[in-house]
């Protein structure tokens, strides 16, 4: 191994491992030079509240990835939660309505689950469809009209979404604890290693003796209850809802799990900093508004972002590949 092939395998590395965190200070240095109203504390709590939502449903994302699989349906599971929601909150009152929609995101995972991990179909094509058939779903509760809040009992509900514990939003709180609960999930469970295994290799897991049908199972019921989680928690933020409040979605909750550095191919990722790169998109979204940039530019930075991470993605395990050959030879 020489030189040059040792400093670019610990360039790639550290760039893969700790680069997030270094982004984010970046992006946020940038914008609050650029534009004078960004580095406030109001913005920025607007910017974590915003994130919070995506950010619970990364928790979960960050699973399906390390298995080696995506979930593209989120996004109209999210737009029928929330509908879902607001429906059944109308009629049967918040806690009822809330357990209904945590058991149908179950239900939409376990679908998607078992048809990805017990009758091996590809995950990109089980939620694709699960998608369309999820949003049809939406129209069909909804009756194709906009829902909004209408029954007066139960108004603690509102403060899920836009009540404060302390300085920090509750939606923000709720975040974060998903969050530390997902990466202790991964990194001091069973479960988290058995995942990281299938995700890194899923045949010989399955030789070791890891039932990998059952742990891509429940990535996908986690990614359908969580999703539902946050359907709930933008229910109470906004107070009411179109039919496709979550298009779009689950490009950015991929993007930013991406981002923190969820391996396409599986087998590696961190709740921790997927919820980190959903906060750099949201710095970016932000800026971007602060600066008066047309919305298409948040597009071009997120294809940009996705871009840059998956090359760097592919050149780290490039350089592993070069070197593990090195050494055989």
């Amino acid at each position: 191994m020489d030189n040059k092939q040792f400093r670019g395998k610990n360039a790639a590395a550290f760039i893969k491992k700790q680069g997030i965190y270094f982004a984010l200070i970046a992006v946020v240095a940038v914008f609050s030079i650029a534009a004078p109203m960004f580095f406030q504390v109001n913005n920025f709590i607007l910017i974590l509240r915003q994130g919070a939502i995506m950010g619970i449903m990364a928790c979960a994302m960050t699973l399906v990835i390390i298995g080696g699989n995506f979930d593209l349906s989120v996004g109209s599971i999210l737009s029928f939660s929330t509908v879902l929601m607001i429906q059944l909150f109308n009629t049967v009152g918040p806690v009822p309505a809330m357990a209904l929609v945590l058991l149908a995101g179950i239900a939409f995972g376990l679908i998607s689950g078992f048809l990805v991990g017990y009758v091996r179909l590809n995950s990109m094509i089980v939620t694709l469809g699960m998608m369309g058939i999820v949003q049809a779903l939406t129209y069909f509760v909804s009756g194709g009209k906009n829902s909004t809040l209408k029954n007066a009992d139960g108004m603690w509900f509102l403060s899920l979404g836009r009540g404060f514990i302390g300085f920090i939003p509750t939606v923000v709180v709720i975040c974060f604890v998903c969050m530390i609960l997902f990466e202790i999930l991964l990194k001091c469970t069973v479960f988290g290693n058995q995942l990281m295994s299938v995700g890194g290799n899923q045949v010989a897991s399955r030789f070791s003796g890891v039932d990998d049908k059952k742990i891509v199972l429940i990535t996908f019921i986690l990614s359908g209850m969580m999703t539902a989680l946050a359907g709930i928690l933008l229910a109470s933020r906004i107070g009411s809802a179109q039919n496709a409040i979550g298009e779009g979605y689950e490009m950015n909750v991929i993007a930013g799990v991406i981002l923190g550095g969820a391996s396409l191919s599986g087998g590696s990722g961190s709740a921790v900093k997927a919820v980190i790169g959903i906060l750099i998109l949201g710095v970016l979204d932000n800026g971007f508004v602060m600066m008066s940039l047309p919305y298409s530019m948040q597009w071009v930075a997120n294809g940009l972002i996705i871009l840059i991470v998956v090359y760097i993605d592919i050149r780290s395990k490039r350089i592993r590949t070069n070197m593990k050959g090195g050494k055989n030879a």
